[in-house]
């Protein structure tokens, strides 16, 4: 594993990162297959027709089911899904907070209640790693505790601290996985998260102890969360700078393409949200010029596609007019157009941005962006 820092304009910054499934060039998005595939009735194979670079699987709910020792006798994810490129696990710490009601935080890690059955589970930092090793990710993601916005200080604090220690442990415990004769990925690597909720210089300190294990790669973790988007882009100036150089920088769980635009801007090299995904599969669809609400009564007879300018399977074949209707009658097949549209759009849009890198045009280019989103901003032209 490897990063390369090709260029920089700015902040914005273009790279490679190579893995043992092929070499990742960012900034990219990476698209979020939680259980092992993408919700909408996506397959591996559309991911490589809508220029996927990296899918994302969820530590956390793969071990409630179908269980790593299952996904690890197929030959790991990478052959359970049939998905030949790179794919980054998250370790299911922010899964626990969020989804498990009933959970206990001691130093040797998370006790907490499945949220499919109830049933009594216990996950310490040596745990996640060892599933995910099991799952045979390229990149692995630190167990760490997602702490709210706002939380009173003296408890963030307190939590930084203690994910600082998990992610030491989280360290050792890969390096005992990689010496195993059974290791899936050998050539998987961790990333660090940094924590600190919306206080910059708890998130400043957070992140120059975290450096200090030089790992492979580092995160920012605990933000969309609550917070307003320009909340999240002062902790960005601040954290951001004190973050190496040398190593992908991954802002977790963002978000809205303007979000992406601005992390770009910033020196954020990797992203994830279900938002794409999501919003398809209930008819807000993401365009060149705006976001479209597909099940409004205006696209009924509108015989154009999504977005003329889009060269996703969807808008290559199908009108707005059909698409409605498709939402309207309820058919499942409105979801995967879609997801199919949205995650296209993403991942286009990663591209046009790696293309600006390039040419050294990212300002000309974030300006044009939103230049066009203000002049359709009454979807009157859309």
């Amino acid at each position: 594993m490897s990063f390369k820092l090709l260029r920089k304009e700015g902040r914005a910054r273009r790279g490679t990162f190579k893995t043992p499934h092929g070499t990742i060039n960012t900034p990219v998005f990476m698209n979020v297959g939680t259980q092992a595939a993408i919700k909408g009735g996506l397959s591996s194979e559309d991911l490589e027709t809508i220029g996927c670079q990296v899918e994302l699987s969820n530590t956390y709910h793969l071990h409630l089911r179908p269980g790593q020792e299952l996904i690890k006798e197929a030959g790991g994810l990478h052959s359970f899904m049939d998905w030949k490129g790179p794919i980054l696990t998250d370790s299911g710490g922010f899964q626990i907070f969020s989804l498990a009601k009933l959970r206990k935080i001691t130093e040797e890690g998370v006790s907490f209640n499945s949220h499919i059955d109830g049933a009594k589970i216990f996950m310490s930092p040596e745990d996640s790693i060892r599933i995910q090793s099991s799952l045979g990710s390229d990149i692995a993601m630190a167990f760490d505790e997602c702490v709210e916005i706002p939380s009173p200080r003296k408890y963030v604090e307190a939590s930084c601290q203690r994910t600082l220690r998990w992610l030491y442990r989280c360290k050792e415990e890969m390096l005992r996985q990689k010496d195993k004769p059974d290791t899936v990925n050998p050539g998987q690597v961790l990333f660090g998260i940094n924590q600190g909720a919306n206080y910059k210089d708890l998130r400043i300190r957070h992140m120059e102890q975290i450096a200090e294990l030089d790992l492979d790669g580092y995160a920012v973790g605990g933000l969309s969360v609550g917070e307003t988007a320009e909340e999240m882009y002062e902790i960005l100036d601040a954290v951001v700078p004190v973050m190496p150089e040398d190593k992908p920088r991954y802002l977790m769980g963002v978000g809205t393409p303007e979000n992406i635009v601005e992390g770009i801007y910033r020196g954020i090299d990797f992203f994830d949200c279900v938002l794409p995904a999501r919003n398809g599969r209930h008819g807000k669809l993401y365009t060149s010029f705006g976001v479209l609400n597909i099940k409004n009564e205006k696209y009924k007879n509108d015989f154009r596609p999504i977005d003329p300018d889009c060269g996703c399977p969807v808008c290559k074949r199908y009108s707005r007019a059909y698409l409605r209707h498709l939402f309207k009658a309820g058919e499942i097949l409105a979801l995967r157009h879609g997801v199919i549209h949205n995650l296209y759009y993403y991942n286009s849009l990663l591209e046009q941005i790696r293309n600006a890198l390039d040419k050294g045009e990212y300002e000309a280019f974030r300006k044009s962006f939103y230049k066009d989103r203000q002049e359709n901003k009454t979807d009157s032209n859309i």
